[in-house]
């Protein structure tokens, strides 16, 4: 179940607040984040557009409650969510078969029948409530890789994510190494400059 995790994140990361950006801009956009899930995703109209928006800010402030280390705050911020948008677990087996063409049963979270914001929001929240109790609150994390603030989710053996993706990681120590290297040259210059100003007292 940890992996309807996956929704939240996803639409978390259609908007990047520190570049003023923001994808998720017509019903378009609405439907691509239901992935596979084709019947879901019709049901997607216009008005989903801002009710979206209006659960993306509220996932995104339990991102940023469990980030800041406000673990209490994420997890009733993550509840009030549950809440709202219940989840109608159903077991399923249309999607696949085996080699016999038998249906493969699974758990499946059911869209929510109201509309397609509901049904999103209740499979986004569930799956992070998952996630959220299976490897604990301090593994919901935003980029560090400034300006990026993307959502992501630490599955690292030792909590050492930092990064929503490799290109931020690879951006983030380059950063850094040349920060370094910045530093060290202005110490040797004003070493430098130090040296010169004793020997012209001498």
């Amino acid at each position: 179940m940890a992996y309807y995790s996956d929704y939240a994140v996803r639409l978390v990361n259609t908007e990047e607040p520190a570049r003023n950006k923001d994808s998720l801009t017509s019903v378009d956009a609405v439907r691509e984040l239901f992935g596979g899930n084709k019947s879901a995703a019709r049901r997607a109209t216009d008005a989903d557009v801002t009710r979206f928006r209006s659960v993306r800010a509220r996932l995104r402030a339990v991102f940023e409650a469990a980030d800041g280390g406000e673990e209490v705050q994420a997890v009733d911020l993550l509840n009030s969510l549950l809440l709202e948008f219940p989840v109608s677990p159903q077991v399923s087996g249309h999607e696949h078969r085996d080699e016999d063409d038998r249906p493969l049963w699974h758990m499946h979270l059911a869209d929510h029948p109201s509309n397609a914001t509901a049904g999103y929001a209740a499979i986004a929240s569930m799956g992070l409530a998952f996630h959220l109790t299976e490897y604990g609150v301090d593994r919901l994390g935003l980029c560090q890789a400034a300006p990026c603030r993307n959502a992501y989710l630490d599955t690292s053996t030792n909590r050492s994510r930092r990064y929503c993706s490799d290109r931020c990681a690879t951006r983030a120590n380059v950063a850094a190494y040349r920060a370094r290297k910045r530093l060290e040259t202005e110490r040797s210059e004003s070493t430098g400059l130090t040296d010169e100003t004793t020997q012209d007292a001498k």
